[in-house]
Parts: C-alpha cells; structure tokens; sequence
C-alpha cells in the first residue's frame, strides 16, 4: 500500500523521530530506507561528533574538487603524502602545503602534535600532518632529518617498495632488515618526534622497525595477511601483535586490490571490516585505525581509468602486488567513506566507544605518545 508523504508524518512516533528530508524518500513506502534511516540515525551522530582520522591521504594534484571533497568527508584530520624524490623536492611540497593553509586559515591546521587535531574538531576545521612514504629525502644525510622536522614533516616511512639505504621495502628479493644507517634514523626520528611508519617495509624491515624504535611504530596503511595471503604489504599476526604491544596503530587501507580478490565478488565493504576486526582480535581495540592511500575525493573521481592507473601499475608493480581493476571498494571510494565503515562496525555489534577509537582515538592517543610537544 503506497503512503501518502502528509500521512506518513502523522504516524507516530517515526514521523517525530526522522528528519524532513528522510521523509521525502519514503513517501512511497519504501520500507528499507525506512529501516536505513532509523538504523544509521543513532552511529550517524556518533560519526559527527567523532575525531576523524585518515592515515594517509595522496594530496599530490590538490584541487577544488578535492577541497570539496573533504568537506563532505567528516574529516578532523590526515597524514598528507608529499613527494619524497628527493630533499628539494620535498621542501617544496611541504612549502606547497603550508601556503595552502596560510592561504585557508577558516580550513587548514598544520598538524604538528596531538593538540592540533583536538583543535580543529573544535574549529570545524582539518588537521593536516604532512610525510613522506620514503627516506629519500634524507639523500645521504642523516642531518636532513632536523631540517625536515624544522620545515614540518611529522611521519615519515622508512622505505617505500624497493631498497634503499635504510632497509629493504616490502618487494625487495632479499628481505634484509634495517642497515646500521637505518638504526640511526629511527633513532633520530625518536628523538624528534617524527612518527616511524612501516606500512611498504619489508618483512624484516619491519620487525626492525618496531624493535629499535624506543616507541611505538605506526603502520599507517596495511591490512592483515591473515585474510589476504602472500601479498607483500600485509603484514603478519606476529607483527601487528608486536607493534600493538609497543603502543603502536595500523591503519587497514580502504584500496580495495590490498583487501583481497576478485574486487566485486569476494571483495567488498564487509571484506574491509573483516580486516579491521582481525586486527582488532590480534592487536586489541586500542591499535586499529582507518586509512586511504588515495585522493580524499576517491580513485574514480580523480580519473583513474584501465589506461592510466591500471595498466601503469603492471610495469611499477611486480605481479606479487596482485593489481586489479578497478581496484576500488565502492563504499570506500567516496568522500564519506569511513561512514560507511561506522554503520557497518555499528552492525557487527561494536560498541559506541569502540567505534569512535577505530575512527580517530587510536591515532589521538598514539600521536600523544610519539609527537613532541
């Protein structure tokens, strides 16, 4: 029986209960956006009022449809991936990012310690900590870090897929772990305060990482490979266990070619979460976070076709990385993404609390231990 869209409201108490706008969708009597609305009302408000955290976002061809992109996000803030080709390079792109948010003080805040991203929840505005996925910067000088740190750097990855002078990445044949020269770098970047991420480290570059770090190591975009096997940047239960015993966080990438196979089929918004609750089982509830590792305002909308993401990516990539296409989720390749995950975590039967550390606590609280004051 259809409903009239004046006697719908007249039913009570549903009619006091759903906003105006919810009304006018069901109208006809569409059960199931009923139940929607009613079902995602409660996490919705939980969503905005949470610390919104992303792990790593690429900023790199930062425009008005990414800015927009972001104000639809219900982001308090990120880790941005400057370029790491080298020293000069990545002063500039740090000066980019600093004019940016010079030049939009009612949006941006530099993120420099954990107190920046309580600010801008307060301020309505994003938190922007700015990093590198690679050591190159540092070229052959460890004295470089100091100079990064005094130009705003705040995380830093230690190798990205291949080798280089700290340690192995995650595709390197041989799986050395850290150089004597990379034990030095973690040092520095202790005593700093420049968070040290894992995420394209080798396996025992990695397990390095988290051993010579005096404090806990960030794993900002991974997944677990215990559900996806044999992928080179999944990291092992024996490692997300260690990194949480130290006070670390990973961040489960939302790229769905990293989450499993078959992107449409076995691979979807529930495989994600699958991820996080593993995590979660392996390294408690207080080391989970969120993370991207692509454009705010999703793959799909900045472009990325068959021609110029896909088919680039076979001859960068070595076939072990298992590239797909399209190699979105979905739910995670919109502005909104991690609402999605808060329904879906809602459902699971996670509670409130626990809802709001996945979604940014877990980074609050690690930033609080690692960052300088």
């Amino acid at each position: 029986m259809s409903i009239s869209r004046r006697n719908f409201v007249k039913i009570l108490p549903l009619g006091a209960l759903i906003p105006q706008q919810v009304l006018g969708n069901i109208a006809g009597g569409d059960a199931n956006t009923l139940a929607s609305a009613l079902l995602y009302e409660k996490i919705d408000k939980v969503y905005d009022k949470a610390i919104v955290f992303d792990g790593i976002v690429i900023t790199r061809n930062w425009d008005s449809v990414a800015d927009e992109a972001l104000a639809k996000s219900g982001y308090t803030g990120f880790n941005a991936s400057l370029d790491s080709g080298s020293l000069k390079r990545a002063l500039v792109s740090l000066s980019d990012w600093h004019m940016r948010i010079q030049e939009n003080p009612d949006r941006f805040i530099t993120a420099t310690s954990a107190d920046d991203f309580i600010q801008a929840k307060k301020k309505g505005k994003v938190a922007v900590m700015m990093g590198f996925q690679n050591t190159t910067p540092l070229e052959k000088s460890i004295d470089n870090m100091d100079i990064l740190y005094q130009a705003g750097t705040r995380w830093m990855q230690l190798t990205y897929n291949e080798r280089n002078l700290v340690g192995d990445g995650c595709t390197e044949r041989t799986n050395a772990g850290l150089s004597d020269y990379g034990i030095e770098v973690v040092e520095r970047m202790n005593e700093l305060g420049i968070v040290v991420d894992l995420s394209h480290c080798g396996r025992e570059t990695t397990n390095d990482g988290i051993k010579f770090s005096k404090v806990g190591a960030s794993i900002n975009h991974s997944m677990c490979e215990a559900l996806h096997k044999n992928h080179p940047r999944a990291k092992t239960d024996e490692q997300i266990r260690a990194m949480a015993d130290k006070g670390g966080v990973i961040g489960i990438i939302s790229l769905g070619y990293m989450i499993g196979p078959n992107l449409g089929t076995e691979t979807t918004l529930e495989t994600y979460v699958d991820h996080i609750e593993h995590a979660v089982k392996v390294g408690g509830i207080d080391h989970v976070g969120l993370a991207a590792d692509f454009a705010v305002q999703g793959l799909e909308a900045t472009g990325a076709t068959r021609k110029n993401w896909y088919e680039p990516r076979l001859t960068r990539f070595k076939p072990s990385y298992k590239v797909q296409w399209p190699p979105w989720i979905p739910e995670l390749d919109t502005p909104d993404r991690y609402r999605h995950v808060a329904r879906l975590l809602d459902k699971r039967g996670f509670s409130t609390g626990d809802i709001e550390k996945i979604l940014g606590q877990n980074w609050l609280r690690f930033f609080k231990d690692t960052l300088k004051p």
